[in-house]
């Protein structure tokens, strides 16, 4: 049926507007094929489809459990519901059919995608991250990768009897939001990241104002008061740009009780750091990082993006940021892995593993004293 909506499509093209049943009737016995009822709503569907949905994606999409779906090119769409990713059986026509979709979900967020612009990262109506590279920089063709958000908003409770979460390491997170204590989660793409900083958001008190700044929105927490701001590129005239940085400096001036940066990954770090350190408590946000000790390193490299240096960095990190929780994925499930501190010493800012998860069992570490004494 696949070719019988491309060829009805072509011939439908030429009347200029949307077509009716009767047009794909008309169509259909103008390309040689059999009219029925069947045949029309077939190829209404699969017109509909393509031109108002995720084309022959939609399927996936229906699919409770998929989080992720990425093509490779017309031949390769996978999926990932949980258990890493699945090559799919659908298949694209050409790569011109999967460069159309890419343009069309594209336009509709009022990005370009062309050979001028072959990459455009966004999120659409419907919430979904789309992101997509044009052929000629991708091979083995155009890529597309679409995010699909959580459609349940997991607790902390939710994620103790998942096991995602020891229940010795869920006092100590319940600890930390209620002393206010600054804090970063880590961790790699698809490590649940996002979804633990909505998970403990959702603690906070209902009274307190959360101000949550996004390069593409994800975290929804179930808080009553939240409110949110999202970076936007500049449009194809070069205007309009509002980066990080910018919406971090506008949350500061919109009485946030708790400052939220959806993800750290370049100059607005410093402004984050600064807020920190000028009365801004229980400010927190995720970071990408391999491990608790990772994470120093990992932010004198932010800084340094925003013109800190490295003993600024440390200076700053050591007074604003305390506690530090890194989450990994092991097979299908994200877990809390490590728990860990931040502490200045001699050689620089040093990241101490308090508690760690190994398989089945947890163990505290060196940092576990200054843990203890910042949850106190």
């Amino acid at each position: 049926m696949t070719d019988s909506v491309s060829s009805v499509r072509r011939h439908l093209a030429l009347i200029g507007r949307p077509p009716s049943a009767q047009d794909i009737a008309e169509a259909l016995r103008a390309t040689g094929q059999v009219v029925s009822d069947a045949a029309v709503l077939e190829i209404q569907h699969g017109i509909t489809r393509d031109s108002d949905g995720v084309g022959i994606l939609e399927p996936l999409l229906a699919i409770p459990q998929v989080t992720d779906i990425v093509v490779n090119g017309p031949d390769q769409i996978f999926m990932d519901r949980g258990g890493g990713l699945e090559l799919t059986q659908l298949q694209f026509e050409s790569d011109d059919a999967v460069r159309q979709l890419g343009v069309r979900l594209a336009a509709l967020v009022g990005r370009r995608l062309d050979d001028g612009s072959p990459f455009v990262d966004a999120r659409l109506p419907n919430g979904i991250r789309f992101h997509a590279v044009l052929t000629g920089i991708a091979h083995p063709g155009t890529c597309l990768s679409l995010r699909i958000p959580t459609k349940s908003h997991l607790s902390l409770d939710d994620w103790e009897r998942f096991g995602g979460v020891d229940p010795q390491a869920g006092e100590i997170l319940r600890r930390l939001i209620e002393k206010r204590s600054a804090f970063l989660i880590s961790g790699g793409t698809g490590s649940g990241k996002t979804t633990l900083m909505g998970a403990l958001l959702s603690l906070v008190e209902p009274s307190q104002r959360l101000v949550i700044v996004e390069d593409s929105r994800e975290l929804e927490p179930n808080h009553p008061h939240t409110v949110w701001l999202e970076a936007r590129p500049a449009n194809g005239e070069g205007a309009g740009l509002v980066t990080m940085t910018d919406l971090v400096r506008q949350a500061l001036r919109m009485r946030p009780d708790r400052l939220i940066v959806g993800e750290v990954r370049g100059g607005e770090l410093r402004d984050l750091l600064q807020a920190l350190n000028t009365g801004h408590e229980g400010g927190c946000g995720t970071i990408h990082a391999n491990s608790v000790t990772d994470l120093p390193a990992r932010l004198e490299a932010l800084g340094a993006l925003g013109g800190l240096s490295a003993e600024a960095t440390q200076a700053q990190v050591s007074s604003a940021i305390r506690v530090l929780i890194h989450v990994a994925r092991r097979g299908p499930n994200r877990e809390v892995a490590e728990i860990g501190v931040l502490k200045k010493e001699s050689q620089g800012v040093k990241a101490h593993v308090a508690w760690r998860r190994c398989g089945d069992l947890a163990e505290p570490g060196e940092g576990m004293a200054e843990l203890l004494e910042v949850l106190a």
